[in-house]
């Protein structure tokens, strides 16, 4: 499920595999607009077997921030990001193939979703970190009692293989050079685009944090059924949404690869850096004419504060879709950006310290003049 294509991949590129489905078995009543809701389940015909129960994944809601632009809030999901719609699928497959657990190497997001779900498999879990997981995440991710495994950044890959080669655990993360993910991963968040299209239709533009590229693929394949079983005649733009620091898909799109290594930088939206990118989101920004967009934090930042305004607390990488849409600039028609994670997965959150004040004094008049409010 990770280790690629045999047929297409060659020692520098790996190749993922694709999931199909006898689309002609379809009924479009599947998407009747009175059938709204249901989390993924609801879209079962169109994914792999649940075979891992649920924890009310999906059916995340579209919030309009202004004129024609909305967020897709994926904070909303169980443990708080959009990587449980990846591993309702993902565990469902270590489920049903009846491995003893699952592995997984990951910064925060996945390998707290993992652990969560899991855990209501009953299934033992793994998780590779790098060697600074942001404390709040550490106690978010140990809650669910899985094996954590810190260690540097380079030995995460390695380490992953040798405990599926000797332990029999399934992975729901990579074990190739270059990034394929897990087959199951994007069928789960192609459940994203369904979404977006019953609640809005099919947008001029879609802008999708980005690492790999995965979600960004994922949300694509979704547009791109819809428009295979005759719900819609038209496909989005996808803007892969990535950190300057560390833009391994920016670079393979400019030298014309299927895939790229670099260096990376120093940046808070940990979420979004890797070192290297993978073919889906080569082909994801190629054939939906769209763009590789490179963000630094202060556009992230920014980003992360107008989200804030609007009442949405944002991971700094999950502000990153809206950071692209600053970045570029008015589109006609109605745009959506992703906001993937809660900002309670940040590396400052709580580090900020509060001193309490003189409720009589002159600190509380001029905290509420410098907000702009007079007695």
């Amino acid at each position: 499920m990770t280790s690629g294509c045999p047929r297409t991949s060659t020692d520098e590129i790996s190749c993922p595999v694709e999931v199909d489905y006898a689309y002609d078995r379809v009924g479009t009543a599947l998407f009747a607009a009175a059938e709204r809701g249901g989390g993924l389940d609801r879209w079962a015909p169109l994914l792999p077997p649940l075979a891992a129960p649920g924890l009310g994944e999906g059916g995340t809601p579209l919030i309009g921030i202004g004129a024609g632009v909305f967020v897709k809030d994926e904070s909303r999901n169980p443990t708080w990001s959009h990587k449980d719609r990846m591993n309702r699928c993902t565990v469902s497959a270590a489920v049903a193939v009846g491995a003893p657990g699952i592995v997984v190497a990951s910064s925060g997001n996945h390998g707290a979703s993992a652990a969560a779900y899991a855990a209501r498999a009953g299934l033992r879990c793994v998780v590779i970190t790098g060697p600074e997981l942001p404390p709040a995440v550490g106690s978010f991710l140990n809650a669910y009692e899985p094996v954590v495994l810190p260690v540097p950044w380079e030995a995460r890959w390695p380490l992953m293989r040798r405990i599926v080669e000797r332990t029999g655990l399934h992975p729901v993360s990579s074990l190739t050079t270059t990034h394929t993910g897990h087959a199951f991963g994007p069928e789960g968040y192609k459940t994203i685009a369904y979404e977006i299209h019953q609640d809005l239709g099919v947008p001029a533009a879609v802008f999708v944090p980005t690492s790999y590229g995965e979600l960004l693929f994922g949300i694509w394949k979704g547009f791109t059924e819809l428009r295979r079983l005759g719900l819609t005649d038209r496909l989005p733009r996808m803007y892969a949404c990535q950190s300057a620091a560390a833009a391994p898909l920016a670079e393979a799109v400019r030298r014309g690869l299927p895939a790229a290594h670099v260096t990376v930088g120093q940046t808070e939206a940990y979420s979004i850096v890797s070192p290297v990118s993978g073919y889906r989101g080569v082909v994801t920004v190629q054939d939906s004419g769209g763009q590789v967009l490179e963000l630094s934090d202060a556009q992230l930042r920014s980003a992360q504060r107008e989200l804030a305004r609007s009442g949405l607390w944002a991971e700094l990488s999950g502000a990153a879709g809206l950071a692209g849409l600053r970045a570029v600039g008015d589109l006609d028609g109605p745009v959506v950006c992703i906001s993937t994670s809660s900002g309670f997965k940040d590396r400052s959150v709580g580090s900020r310290r509060s001193e309490t004040i003189d409720p009589d004094g002159d600190d509380v008049r001029r905290r509420l003049r410098a907000a702009g409010i007079h007695d």
